[in-house]
């Protein structure tokens, strides 16, 4: 069994978040959320969703960062639809341009419930959220169609590990002067949500991706973000070297400009105390299916909590 679930963490919804100096408390328990009022829960192709999702976002979109109310209620959505309550998730993640799903992942057979962006200005995000168990991780990807493949990555690796969270950023990174780089910016629906994992004392594993002629000699490279590296972020880089990949590891030695220690995301975990793990993977890796697939398997294998 992978060392990822070796001791569920008891936390199902979007916790208790401080936002901007703003807080609100959304539900948590030890069991996985009841089945959703009028589910049918029809087997779906995540995968097609996902790269269909990364594939429409374009650095000339237009873009605006949300409002505190707005972070507020999307939290409130995503709390209801993680506790089975989807007609009430979808009433206020409507009032957003959100559109909310529930179903059954044709891959792993796991219930899920998705919150997804509205087209426009409102590029806020990709929400799935496990909900066959407690969520226990947290899977980033914060550049859709810049860094690709990303979200293939990300969400074989939510797939991977029952009780994950997968978050994929609802806009391009080059978007409105570098407004949507939600791994730069503390005022995204993206680092919301990401700031209340780390509250929770969630792990979160952020998927990058680097040139391979950045660092000719490694596939990937591995990072604490601004902290110091705890046995979590050790593990991981130690079980990707077991699967023949090529880790730098950024607190052994120099690992280019891709240790992410201007990282939100990052150093709010620090901050807060909790494990981040950056993985910048090359475009080698990335294209070939095979490679990425071991590195899931690693990742995955990790023991992370």
């Amino acid at each position: 069994m992978s060392g990822l679930l070796r001791q569920p963490v008891l936390w199902l919804a979007i916790g208790a978040v401080l936002v901007a100096g703003t807080s609100f408390v959304v539900g948590h328990g030890n069991e996985p959320a009841a089945a959703p009022r009028g589910d049918t829960l029809s087997a779906t192709d995540l995968g097609t969703q996902v790269r269909r999702f990364a594939a429409g976002l374009h650095d000339d979109a237009r873009y605006r960062a949300p409002r505190q109310s707005e972070r507020r209620q999307l939290l409130s959505a995503l709390r209801a639809l993680a506790a089975g309550d989807s007609e009430r998730a979808e009433d206020e993640a409507a009032e957003l341009g959100f559109t909310v799903r529930t179903g059954t992942d044709e891959r792993t057979g796991r219930r899920y419930g998705l919150a997804v962006n509205p087209k426009g200005e409102r590029g806020w995000g990709w929400y799935l959220v496990d909900l066959s168990a407690p969520v226990r991780l947290a899977v980033e990807v914060p550049h859709p169609n810049f860094d690709l493949h990303t979200e293939e990555i990300g969400l074989a690796l939510y797939r991977a590990v029952p009780g994950s969270l997968l978050m994929v950023a609802g806009t391009h990174r080059r978007v409105d002067d570098g407004a949507g780089d939600v791994a730069h910016r503390t005022d995204s629906m993206f680092h919301a949500v990401a700031s209340d994992i780390a509250g929770r004392g969630l792990p979160q594993v952020q998927l990058h991706g680097f040139h391979d002629d950045n660092l000719p000699d490694v596939d990937v490279v591995v990072s604490p973000g601004a902290a110091d590296p705890d046995d979590a972020v050790s593990r991981v880089a130690d079980r990707i070297d077991d699967a023949d990949l090529r880790v730098c590891r950024s607190w052994r030695g120099d690992c280019g400009r891709l240790e992410g220690t201007t990282n939100v995301q990052g150093r709010d975990a620090a901050r807060q105390g909790t494990t981040f793990v950056h993985v910048e993977i090359s475009r080698s890796v990335r294209d070939d299916r095979d490679d990425w697939s071991a590195l899931v398997r690693a990742m995955a294998d990790a023991e992370l909590d």
